[in-house]
């Protein structure tokens, strides 16, 4: 898990993805660490605590399911939820993530 600012600053530097539930940034890290790290980000203008920790929760579960095989290896990803991956169908988010790892894998 991803839990320094710089982290997150850093990521915002790699490649990106964007779809209408999220986006997704990725970053090589380039230590020579195979490890795949991941991290959150839901803003305030999403809503109030609930809806943020809601997806949150969704994205998690997405990164979960999908990561380990499509992710790639010794890179950061990084998820920000946006206003409309609260009301999309999971199996939308999960197609649309889907399509995003392999968008930056190549």
């Amino acid at each position: 898990m991803l839990r320094k600012r710089a982290d997150f600053l850093a990521a915002n530097r790699g490649r990106r993805a964007a779809t209408p539930g999220f986006v997704l940034l990725v970053r090589d890290r380039g230590d020579g660490d195979a490890t795949k790290r991941i991290g959150f980000t839901v803003t305030k203008k999403i809503g109030g605590a609930v809806v943020r920790n809601r997806m949150k929760r969704r994205l998690r579960a997405l990164a979960r399911e999908l990561l380990p095989a499509g992710g790639m290896s010794g890179a950061d990803h990084v998820l920000i939820g946006r206003a409309g991956g609260i009301e999309r169908d999971f199996s939308m988010l999960r197609g649309e993530l889907a399509g995003a790892l392999q968008k930056l894998a190549r």
